[in-house]
């Protein structure tokens, strides 16, 4: 059994924001991550809405500017963050850029070395962390998806990879077709080598190219947002294989937004109560 410890508990909306760090045994170190439990847990076992963060975040971005608590405890969700990579392997160049290694894990499983031995996000989150939780903590088996930026990335990937896991996925200006962007290909390089083929397993654009399903997508994209201009985010291309895939797409640009906080506080509600409708019917 792996033991949770509480590092923090703050009362929140009638219910607690708590921070617990463990020993991952697939990352092959401490890991901290954080949960919002509704006043609803309190009574019982509580559905659960996964958050994966973006570039250079922990799980401390999504608690404290996202403003969820409120709908969460209103809906009866839990929220639980995990953080965006493994902490402390100190491998050569881990920490010497925002968007390759440390805070940056991009929700792979590397399989270049070094990056292999612990580098392995998606594991880490689809399955070893919500093992860890359902053990410990008063959460249904019934769980959605949601992220920002890289995390949007990473939520579509782990619907698309494992859609059994999931009721329901969302996103926030998702990094959407990784292969064909400049922080997709450095990072997919750096963790998975230089064979551009095995990049595709880790793109959602690809994923659903290749014939992977979801009963639906919600994706909210700023058009003020420096990195949808950048090509970053390349929204189009998920819209365009989405539609000839046949799978459900609803893309609202947002006027005037940006790739904030203040952004995803804006239309966190409307995620939630998407959610809801699949995981509080």
């Amino acid at each position: 059994m792996t033991t949770l410890t509480e590092i923090a508990a703050n009362r929140s909306f009638g219910g607690w924001h708590k921070r617990f760090r463990h020993q991952s045994a697939v990352l092959g170190c401490e890991m901290v991550f954080a949960v919002y439990l509704p006043p609803a847990a309190e009574r019982g076992p509580v559905p659960v809405l996964w958050w994966l963060s973006g570039l250079t975040c922990t799980d401390e971005n999504f608690m404290q500017k996202a403003g969820a608590h409120r709908v969460a405890a209103e809906l009866g969700i839990a929220i639980i963050c995990p953080d965006t990579s493994p902490r402390g392997s100190d491998y050569p160049g881990e920490h010497d850029s925002y968007d390759f290694g440390s805070g940056a894990g991009f929700y792979v499983n590397a399989t270049a070395a070094p990056w292999s031995a612990s580098y392995r996000m998606y594991d880490y989150v689809t399955q070893e962390l919500p093992a860890l939780v359902a053990e410990h903590l008063p959460v249904s088996q019934c769980q959605s998806i949601s992220g920002h930026s890289m995390g949007g990335h990473g939520a579509l990937v782990c619907a698309l990879r494992a859609p059994e896991h999931y009721t329901s996925v969302s996103a926030f200006a998702p990094i959407t077709n990784p292969t064909q962007c400049a922080w997709g290909q450095k990072a997919l390089a750096g963790y998975l080598g230089d064979d551009p083929g095995s990049w595709n397993a880790w793109d959602s654009c690809e994923l659903i190219r290749g014939g992977a399903k979801v009963a639906g997508i919600l994706v909210d994209q700023g058009d003020a947002d420096n990195f949808l201009h950048d090509g970053q985010l390349r929204p189009e291309a998920l819209a365009a294989v989405c539609e000839a895939q046949g799978i459900p797409l609803t893309l609202r640009m947002q006027p005037g937004y940006d790739h904030s906080y203040f952004f995803i506080a804006s239309f966190i509600e409307d995620h939630l109560r998407y959610h809801a409708s699949f995981l509080c019917p």
